[in-house]
């Protein structure tokens, strides 16, 4: 009999399958967390949450899941509309408000996995991690190199993001970058085009969000994806301060 999951039985048993569909996921960022949805939905989780303010704008769509209609209305409803049309039978919540402490202990408490896809303009992305790690929910860091995509798991018992911030400077995607690249350089692997990125990128007076290619975008998705079924299958995976790095670019 035919469904919808046949071509994934070659990778996944039933029981995997199962455990996937079942399981309650919420993505706080409805930028780059809208293609990391859609990835995730298609490949068979069906419970996802996702929180977001913005609306959509014209050069969000360079790199993000939406279209020209989609332009000045709500992110999460967009998205939501869109990820119903490929499968009716997910349930697909969103909230459109924004995060304080209480309201993510609500949003939170009935989900398995946290996927956080906030910029970091404001404390709001750690905070965010504190509280999942204090209710035992290990969290997802995608981040878009442009070329390349990026991810680290904050585990429930593992470091904090805060482990990188500088002396009276927040934390930003920045500093994630530079992280990467000075670790990757210790273990005389050395991408140096992130480097040059990080160059162009501090020479522009629009310093945030940062620059972003939709190459990055499905990159990104298809790793937290596959970290997502790692996650709820029980199979390993590396927790912060070590990393995923999925790239087109030669070192």
């Amino acid at each position: 009999m035919q469904n919808r999951y046949n071509k994934n039985n070659v990778y996944l048993s039933e029981k995997e399958q199962e455990q996937i569909k079942n399981c309650p996921i919420i993505i706080v960022g409805a930028g780059i967390g809208s293609v990391i949805a859609e990835c995730a939905l298609r490949f068979g989780f069906e419970n996802i949450t996702i929180v977001d303010t913005e609306k959509v704008k014209l050069s969000n769509l360079s790199h993000q899941n939406y279209t020209e209609d989609d332009i000045n209305t709500n992110a999460v409803e967009a998205i939501k509309k869109r990820l119903i049309a490929i499968n009716k039978d997910a349930k697909i919540k969103v909230y459109d408000n924004p995060l304080t402490e209480d309201i993510t202990v609500s949003l939170i408490k009935d989900h398995k996995i946290a996927i956080n896809a906030l910029d970091f303009t404001s404390e709001i992305p750690l905070e965010f991690d504190r509280t999942c790690q204090q209710k035992s929910i290990p969290v997802l860091h995608p981040y878009n190199l442009g070329w390349g995509g990026l991810v680290t798991i904050i585990a429930p018992d593992g470091l904090a993001l805060d482990l990188l911030e500088k002396p009276e400077e927040m934390l930003n995607e920045i500093q994630i970058a530079e992280y990467v690249s000075s670790y990757l350089k210790f273990w005389r692997t050395p991408h140096i085009w992130i480097d040059e990125v990080l160059e162009k990128y501090k020479d522009k007076e629009d310093t945030f969000p940062p620059a972003q290619l939709s190459i990055a975008s499905w990159t990104v998705a298809s790793m937290c994806t596959h970290l997502l079924f790692n996650i709820v299958t029980n199979k390993e995976f590396k927790k912060f301060p070590e990393f995923y790095l999925s790239t087109v670019m030669n070192g």
